[in-house]
């Protein structure tokens, strides 16, 4: 199999996990790295022995695929030279800063048929995959993100921090429109929104209450699901599961029994960009294409404009 060249956009905490993941990949190989603060790409050049460059355009031309993770104002324009070239691109999330910007990559990576992948490392978890197995039509919905406060990440609200991975899994579960969003939220230590709580009802019913903060002492990720069939929880940090099912006893009563199930030992963040090189390769739909990532953007959205309004209202 021919060797997959491989560019990563952003050096900062993130884009050196991608990078140690790529290089456990076989047929993959990293042949540049771009930041524009270039101590950066240094230590990374000399230990994995790749190009470095300040300008990412450099790399179009070098490459097959790339991982962009920049900041979010940034998204948009560098996955867009990327797509305009036809390389394939997972660019983390949130996807870009609006709906527009979205679209229009969305529409650039079909018009090249290039691979669009965005990076919600919760979808590959494996506690949430095994729950896949077992979780039918859910009637409510609770997540807790919380975290410690960190200038990383500061550059958007909670909502496009935090939040949006727990919007993303919600969305994909539910698997039906939101009809009505409600929020609120504030800001505490950054010139943003550090605490969100939103409410959100979808057309089949379903009503999910989401919370996300990054100005907790300890940090909390955890979501549950409830429905007629059962009840179902996830601690998305320690891959945990609880799993109960109503089903008939011995007695032919109904009874709420424990489901068993399997969950794996691998890592998110390896898994998800095993997925994205498997969708090179293949050349099929990524598991989290860009229309889905348009998905939780479009709520995130929603989302912080209900806050907004809210805000004005006290």
């Amino acid at each position: 199999m021919e060797t997959i060249k491989i560019g990563i956009v952003g050096m900062g905490h993130l884009g050196t996990y991608h990078l140690e993941k790529y290089h456990m990949i076989d047929n993959c190989a990293v042949v540049g790295i771009a930041d524009i603060a270039e101590e950066r790409t240094r230590e990374a050049s000399k230990r994995y022995g790749c190009e470095t460059c300040c300008d990412y355009r450099d790399l179009i031309g070098k490459v097959d695929a790339v991982s962009i993770a920049v900041p979010t104002n940034e998204h948009f324009t560098v996955a867009r030279d990327f797509l305009s070239a036809g390389v394939d691109t997972l660019l983390e999330k949130p996807m870009t800063s609006t709906i527009e910007e979205a679209d229009e990559l969305i529409s650039l990576a079909e018009s090249q048929r290039a691979i669009l992948q965005i990076g919600f490392v919760e979808r590959f978890n494996p506690a949430i995959r095994a729950l896949d197995t077992v979780i039918e039509k859910p009637l409510f919905i609770e997540s807790h993100r919380l975290h410690p406060f960190f200038h990383r990440g500061t550059d958007v609200d909670v909502v496009l921090d935090l939040m949006i991975h727990d919007l993303d899994i919600i969305s994909h579960i539910v698997n039906a429109p939101p009809t009505n969003v409600e929020a609120v939220g504030i800001s505490v230590l950054s010139d943003k929104i550090d605490i969100s709580n939103a409410r959100i009802t979808f057309a089949s019913g379903c009503v999910a209450n989401v919370t996300a903060s990054r100005v907790t002492g300890k940090t909390m990720q955890k979501i549950r699901f409830f429905s007629y069939e059962g009840y179902h929880s996830v601690d998305y940090a320690t891959r945990e599961v609880v799993s109960l099912s109503r089903k008939r006893g011995d007695s032919g009563h109904a009874e709420i029994m424990s489901n068993n199930i399997t969950i794996e030992d691998r890592d998110p963040l390896e898994e998800e960009i095993k997925s994205f090189v498997g969708s090179v390769i293949s050349r099929e739909m990524p598991v989290v294409s860009g229309r889905e990532g348009r998905k939780s953007l479009d709520l995130a959205i929603q989302i912080i404009d209900k806050m907004k309004v809210a805000g004005e209202m006290t």
